[in-house]
């Protein structure tokens, strides 16, 4: 499956497919059970032509369980994660459960300081559209590995500032109204997997841009973020780029200097 939008917008890495799925592709990246990874990097992996496949027992964090459609995980998180989101838990951090943890994770006893209280934090977690989905895998893939007889749930464009501007306005250009992109608070699988699902299930779904989160930059290039597009609103957005500004002049002189 290629995608008109890659080419006119002239990006460095593939589309990103996000699919469910029952069986694991073969030879599939997958982090090994029980051991930490980040989904942010699995993310960029497929943009760089590799399949990557999560499931239940191999999600990497317990933000990535979550973000990936895997349930609410973040209930399993030792010590609130609550408090590790926000001021910290020195109180857990002195029992004996806590002293062991807090050596791999130090920020369990400061606090990650994203949002200012504990009660924010908790009121931020709630209101995540938490969902378990129906499949055993979530599978990332470049999108023009994509075959006819699969489609995907999100497609993920990693993408520099011009190319992150020209998909702000191509997802507004076929729209009675002019806010089609949302840039949330959000954990970076969260803004590529989570969130889009729900606006997936809109009249009118909206774009989320991502990879703003503050724990994931470290492994993003310094000028690239996420737009992910539910799968519907992926297909109207490909429609439109002919006869767009993608095909006139002041883009095209963009564009030039992303050659």
């Amino acid at each position: 499956m290629k995608s008109v939008i890659a080419e006119a917008v002239g990006l460095k890495y593939s589309p990103v497919a996000v699919l469910w799925a029952d069986e694991k592709p073969e030879g599939a990246l997958q982090f090994k059970e029980g051991r930490w990874g980040c989904v942010a990097a699995m993310m960029k992996a497929a943009a760089k032509g590799k399949t990557a496949a999560f499931d239940r027992k191999t999600f990497g964090c317990l933000g990535g369980g979550t973000g990936l459609g895997f349930g609410n995980q973040y209930v399993n998180f030792p010590g609130g994660i609550e408090y590790f989101l926000s001021t910290g838990n020195k109180k857990f951090c002195q029992s004996e459960a806590g002293r062991n943890i807090v050596r791999n994770m130090p920020a369990l006893e400061h606090g990650e300081g994203y949002v200012k209280t504990p009660e924010l934090a908790k009121k931020f977690v709630d209101n995540l559209p938490m969902r378990d989905i129906p499949a055993e895998y979530v599978i990332f893939k470049p999108l023009e590995q994509v075959n006819d007889d699969e489609e995907p749930r999100v497609v993920v464009f990693l993408v520099n500032p011009d190319q992150l501007s020209a998909l702000v306005v191509l997802a507004n250009y076929e729209r009675e109204n002019s806010i089609n992109v949302i840039a949330p608070f959000a954990a970076g699988c969260q803004s590529v997997c989570l969130l889009p699902y729900k606006e997936a299930e809109a009249e009118k779904p909206r774009a989320v841009i991502g990879m703003i989160d503050i724990s994931v930059r470290k492994l993003m290039e310094r000028d690239i973020l996420s737009f992910a597009v539910p799968y519907k609103m992926f297909l109207e957005m490909e429609g439109n780029v002919a006869g767009s500004f993608l095909e006139k002049e002041t883009w095209l002189k963009v564009l030039e200097r992303n050659k």
